[in-house]
């Protein structure tokens, strides 16, 4: 099924950029333009003047001269060593040491490589999420114009008897290519392996398994466009053409570092909703505990220790609600027979039923408030945050 490649990696050269934590930066599309600034402010060859945020300009007032500055961007710093492109072929052994909300730290396993591009029809690689042709068609003019493709898709593949990264770590090279802290104090490892039997071992592996997309379906689809493209202008394009293949960062659902953090959600509902309705409209598939005792401070941090709770105990999706209009406070949790009665998550692979953010996205907002997703993103209706007391003045003040 999956095609699983090495491939020679372009990098930021260690003996030019001595601070690699002032180059590196999240995907463009969690950055803020706040952040954008400070970003650039640490270094000029800061990696979001490649992987241009949206909304940013990076020094042009048009589109199409914002990817051409890309372009040249991009080449210059190849023409100067800034970036450096491997020598052989390699599979990228990754590791992130993270501190999980509970305090423990945890490491997460995975690999970077070229994996086969196939439409969604063909079951290889299996999407959750909603995409937009606006979105799309940005990525692509910024692929096209750079020709390469600037961060990974995230994906997720079954392998309980961890084969592929043990097979990895027995053949890596004894030092990392890189090493760098970013600023959330996450650690992150890359090693390169180049051993022909690893490599040949881990394509194999994935001979006969889907993948499942967990984050970047606009990078997926874009490559799957540029990729439309290319065949038109050239129809006999080769097998291994760089066009039939897209980077992906895989991790097994099964590795033991791997969790779903919250990225909290603020919902604009037009118009007013009173604390029950929304209630009622939940109790369609979920079960819903008000919590009553306490400070607004008091009762979100009850709501946040009982999701950390759920979450390592690796139960079912749950959910804090807060309202702001009326200042009340509800936990929302989704069991095993609850999932399974719902043909929206039915249609879906059985490693992503389970994942707050499918739930969130295909019942919760869709079925329970009846927002329709292309609505949201027209309107902005949701915003998102990674601190949930920044969600809670937000929404308060609004």
């Amino acid at each position: 099924m999956a095609i699983v490649a090495p491939f020679r990696g372009v990098r930021f050269n260690p003996d030019k950029i001595k601070n690699l934590e002032d180059v590196v930066t999240p995907p463009y599309d969690v950055i803020s333009e706040a952040d954008g600034t400070a970003f650039l402010e640490k270094n000029l060859y800061n990696m979001i003047q490649l992987d241009l945020r949206n909304g940013t300009s990076q020094g042009s007032d048009s589109e199409a001269g914002r990817y051409a500055e890309a372009r040249t961007r991009f080449d210059a710093w190849q023409d100067d060593q800034v970036l450096i492109r491997d020598d052989r072929p390699a599979i990228y052994l990754y590791y992130i040491d993270y501190t999980h909300p509970s305090g423990r730290r945890l490491t997460r396993k995975g690999l970077i490589s070229l994996v086969g591009l196939a439409e969604f029809s063909e079951g290889i690689v299996k999407p959750h999420e909603k995409t937009f042709a606006t979105v799309i068609a940005e990525r692509l003019e910024l692929m096209k114009a750079c020709r390469a493709q600037f961060s990974q898709v995230f994906s997720l593949y079954h392998d309980r008897e961890n084969i592929v990264i043990s097979t990895l770590e027995q053949a890596r090279e004894p030092e990392p290519v890189c090493s760098v802290t970013d600023h959330f104090g996450n650690v992150h490892t890359v090693w390169r392996v180049t051993d022909p039997q690893a490599l040949a071992g881990v394509a194999g592996y994935f001979a006969d398994k889907p993948v499942y997309i967990a984050d970047g379906h606009h990078r997926y689809t874009t490559a799957l466009s540029c990729r439309k493209q290319a065949l038109a202008e050239q129809p006999d394009l080769p097998a291994d053409s760089p066009f039939n293949f897209t980077m992906m960062y895989l991790c097994s659902a099964e590795d033991e570092g791997l969790s779903v953090l919250p990225t909290h959600r603020l919902v604009t509902f037009p118009g007013r909703l009173s604390a029950d309705e929304v209630v009622r409209k939940m109790k369609a598939g979920l079960r819903v505990e008000e919590l009553k005792s306490g400070s607004r401070e008091v009762l979100i941090a009850e709501v946040l220790s009982r999701m950390n709770e759920a979450a390592m105990a690796f139960s079912a999706p749950v959910f804090g609600l807060y309202h702001a209009g009326e200042d009340r406070c509800f936990l929302l949790r989704q069991e095993e027979e609850d999932i399974e009665r719902s043909a929206s998550l039915a249609r879906l692979p059985q490693v992503l039923r389970q994942l707050d953010v499918v739930v969130f996205s295909e019942l919760l907002i869709p079925e329970y408030l009846g927002l329709d997703h292309q609505r949201c993103v027209r309107e902005k209706l949701i915003s998102y945050f990674s601190d949930p007391d920044d969600a809670i003045d937000v929404s308060v003040k609004k």
